[in-house]
């Protein structure tokens, strides 16, 4: 089947005379049918070969319930079955689907062109614990906050359908549909075009490694899935094994949808190193040349961004230079390296990192790992970057997987102090890279963000209660794993509001707002380009000095990651430069009632758990 960019070709949708077509692929169906609501009407579909079978009927309308008959080949019982490309299970992953007419909607953002990648400052937000309602509309309440905070983009976590009303969204079920109890697709449609009025981009994180397990009836279609590889978290999907080419449009469609039907502005790609693909043609490589072909169409540019493990840089190079053509990456060792800094224990994947050392390196090359021995990992990993963009990583301090990864949960204002919670963000926004910030993070929150679900079956909801306790063995972790069923898990997870207009909270709100302003508005900052930047580590000392410079300016940041006072020798150019920022004036709630001076000598004295930015300019 051919894919036309310009409409969905899969699933119902309605074309321009209100008719209803829908085309499905079941290789393993004799005979299909759709059903409409409880089977008060039967329509047969027909047959086009390699396995899809095709109806257009004027007796399905919006909101109208429906459902596959399917007869197996094989013979035996009839299965009913939901669209595996429904738009809306409102009666959630088990139920049937809901005929969704997603053209319906009437956009004002036709003069949105979107956030330049450069100009990213990202938001991550989980729907369902940003807000006490936990839906689309009350993100939307929420928006001018984010604007005021200098956000320039929002990224919600994974919205595919899943089981029950609390989940991360990893586990989705349903990839087209749009969680009910966040509000559906409307909804969503809603919340992105109140985003594009107030200037904010979008971000999607979708999952194309794997499927949920409840709810979950791929297989009783076609071979959507492949025993060839496995993935962490369920079969892998089948995007070069027999079949695959129906897969493999599936998933383009799933691409191509959230671009054009819902203005989304780019989609974060979780763990595309799960993903298998030994095709000639990459996935994630021919994801790329159609999203181009739909950029060209609608005159709007879209971003993928990859969660990628790998340092391989063959995901971020561009398609004329043998790469899969990505846009950005996550760049997971900028945060490791960070946390070590900080004191954090050397457990599990953090045993690889030398703090100050390696993140000097993380700021120099953005990977650590080059292609030198991990102890972790027992082999040699990664390779060296060649002229790569800073706009091509991501980096953090938190996220979810970090937060929510530990096993109670915590965030940093629970690990490390008031102090060093200024110096880690300050470490992100002096990147040559995109920062992210997680929801909570700008005003330090101190509610947890655990791992929550909401399944309905008692093995599996088992299998989830082990494979948490599993997962922290490496980690040597003491006492109980939080119960991921639990309501209270859930709702612990919740950041609270309230805190924003409260002493340190409020400060640290301040704080943020100032940093995220220097980023924006100072040329230095602002320029992602890697060849502009100068890291040297004093591992003794655990104390940075970081250096970025745009034509004659130039600004110096030093980094005291210890909690002792450190001296450390500036050059001349510096003694004279005035502060940007001092995070350990009393307006930041610190010990220093004024900046920080140089000496005579071209000594300058930290204070414990600080960070001092000073600039220079040549004109």
């Amino acid at each position: 089947m051919e894919i036309d960019i310009r409409k969905r070709n899969i699933g119902l949708n309605f074309n321009e005379n209100g008719e209803a077509e829908i085309r499905l692929w079941a290789p393993l169906a004799a005979q299909v049918s759709v059903l409409k609501g409880d089977g008060e009407l039967t329509l047969a579909l027909v047959d086009e070969g390699y396995g899809y079978w095709h109806l257009q009927t004027d007796q399905l309308r919006a909101h109208d319930q429906f459902a596959f008959k399917i007869n197996p080949l094989t013979g035996g019982e009839t299965l009913n079955r939901a669209d595996p490309a429904s738009l809306f299970q409102e009666e959630g992953p088990q139920g049937r689907s809901t005929a969704f007419d997603v053209n319906a909607f009437q956009w004002t953002d036709v003069d949105w062109k979107g956030v330049n990648l450069n100009d990213l400052i990202i938001y991550e937000l989980h729907t369902g614990t940003f807000t006490s309602d936990g839906d689309f509309a009350s993100i939307e309440s929420k928006l001018d906050y984010l604007v005021e905070l200098g956000i320039t983009a929002i990224e919600i976590m994974p919205v595919a359908q899943f089981s029950g009303n609390r989940n991360w969204g990893y586990d989705g079920v349903f990839p087209f549909a749009v969680q009910n109890s966040y509000g559906g697709p409307l909804a969503l449609q809603h919340l992105v075009n109140a985003c594009h009025a107030k200037g904010l981009a979008v971000i999607l994180d979708v999952v194309y490694n794997h499927v949920g397990p409840e709810g979950n009836y791929f297989s009783d279609f076609g071979p959507y899935f492949t025993d060839k590889y496995h993935t962490p978290w369920g079969k892998a999907i089948n995007f070069d094994d027999a079949g695959c080419d129906a897969v493999r449009n599936f998933f383009i469609e799933n691409a191509l949808m959230w671009f054009r039907d819902f203005h989304i502005d780019a989609l974060r790609l979780d763990a595309v190193h799960a993903i298998k693909d030994l095709s000639p043609v990459h996935i994630l490589e021919e994801i790329k040349t159609y999203i181009e072909k739909l950029s060209q169409f609608t005159g709007r540019a879209y971003q993928l961004i990859v969660e990628l493990d790998l340092n391989d840089e063959r995901y971020i190079r561009p398609q004329s230079e043998y790469g899969y053509g990505m846009d950005a990456q996550w760049v997971d060792e900028f945060h490791h390296a960070l946390r070590v800094c900080t004191g954090q224990t050397k457990e599990g994947y953090y045993s690889d990192f030398n703090g100050v050392t390696d993140l000097a390196k993380s700021y120099r090359d953005a990977y650590v790992y080059t292609g030198q021995y991990s102890a972790h990992q027992q082999r040699k990993f990664g390779m060296p970057l060649q002229q790569v963009s800073g706009a091509k990583f991501v980096v953090f301090s938190q996220n979810h997987d970090q937060v929510g990864n530990r096993m109670l949960g915590e965030r940093s204002s629970k690990l490390v102090s008031f102090e060093m919670l200024k110096v880690m963000a300050a470490a992100v926004f002096c990147s040559p890279f995109l920062p992210l910030i997680f929801m909570g993070e700008e005003w330090a929150e101190t509610n947890p963000f655990q791992f929550f679900v909401s399944h309905s079956d008692e093995e599996l909801i088992e299998a989830v209660r082990k494979g948490r306790k599993a997962e922290f063995a490496a980690f040597h972790n003491n006492g109980d794993t939080p119960e991921p069923q639990a309501v209270s898990t859930f709702e612990r997870s919740k950041p609270d509001w309230e805190k924003i207009g409260e002493s340190k909270h409020k400060t640290m709100l301040s704080y943020y707002k100032t940093l995220i302003a220097l980023r924006k508005e100072h040329p230095v900052l602002a320029n992602l380009d890697r060849n502009t930047v100068h890291a040297e580590a004093f591992s003794e000392k655990n104390c940075l000095v970081l250096k970025r410079w745009k034509d004659s300016e130039e600004i110096m940041a030093l980094f005291n990651f210890s909690k002792q006072i450190q001296t450390l020798s500036i050059d001349q150019a510096f003694q004279h430069a005035p502060v940007l920022l001092d995070s350990t004036l009393i307006k930041w709630n610190g010990p220093n009632p004024k900046s920080n001076q140089v000496s005579a000598e071209g000594q300058i004295t930290l204070f414990p758990e600080s960070i001092l930015i000073l600039y220079k300019t040549d004109v």
